[in-house]
């Protein structure tokens, strides 16, 4: 049987590079689908428990004052402690643009002030990540012989952040804040759970290339 003519080999080569990339963009949207989908649903529950602490991730500070989102975050942290989730609350958080402050020390002056006690509060001002603020966290609480925890952060975070907290040897729980500008405000909180799709599937194949290393 003669070998098939060029155009007809080319022709061939072509339409298998058109069907792998159709199956390509199914496994795509499948993917970003789904995982928008385990996102939302993450953000939807409050898993507040009884644990050993509560820990905030940082955002934003303004010439020493929380942002409102921050202050969103402080403030549920603040409500939780109140309850008797947790006897201590962990603020989180390095320096940005301005160095004179923290994340982590503007939350835990914040906290403070809301009364709750200067001995309750640890902080953690080195993180410039989630991921460090949460390394640099299950550092401070193991040298205290504590894992579980509950993470206070806004909806759309709560997943990546209890993948991050679980690698870290944490037992961790979720309780997001509900008063958080960014949750009225549709267009920008979709946009952070697209962006956490692409935060979740970095930080997987991060852990992934490791692992093999």
């Amino acid at each position: 049987m003669p070998p098939p003519s060029e155009p007809l080999l080319g022709r061939r080569v072509f339409e298998l590079v058109r069907n792998l990339m159709a199956l390509l963009g199914v496994f795509t949207t499948v993917y970003v689908v789904g995982l928008t989908l385990i996102i939302s649903w993450q953000a939807s529950r409050d898993e507040a428990r009884p644990v050993d602490a509560i820990v905030v991730l940082g955002t934003a500070q303004y010439n020493g004052r929380p942002s409102a989102v921050l202050a969103a975050r402080l403030d549920h942290a603040i409500s939780l402690y109140n309850q008797g989730v947790a006897p201590v609350l962990v603020t989180t958080g390095g320096s940005g643009r301005d160095s004179r402050f923290t994340e982590g020390g503007v939350g835990r002056t914040y906290a403070m002030g809301q009364g709750v006690p200067a001995g309750a509060i640890l902080s953690e001002e080195g993180g410039a990540s989630s991921w460090e603020s949460l390394r640099n966290v299950a550092e401070l609480l193991e040298a205290r012989g504590w894992r579980r925890i509950v993470l206070v952060s806004d909806p759309f975070h709560m997943t990546r952040l209890k993948l991050m907290a679980l690698g870290l040897g944490l037992e961790p729980s979720a309780s997001p804040t509900r008063t958080s500008p960014i949750s009225y405000r549709p267009a920008a909180e979709m946009f952070y759970v697209l962006r956490e799709v692409a935060g979740v599937t970095v930080y997987v194949l991060t852990q992934a290339a490791a692992s093999l290393l």
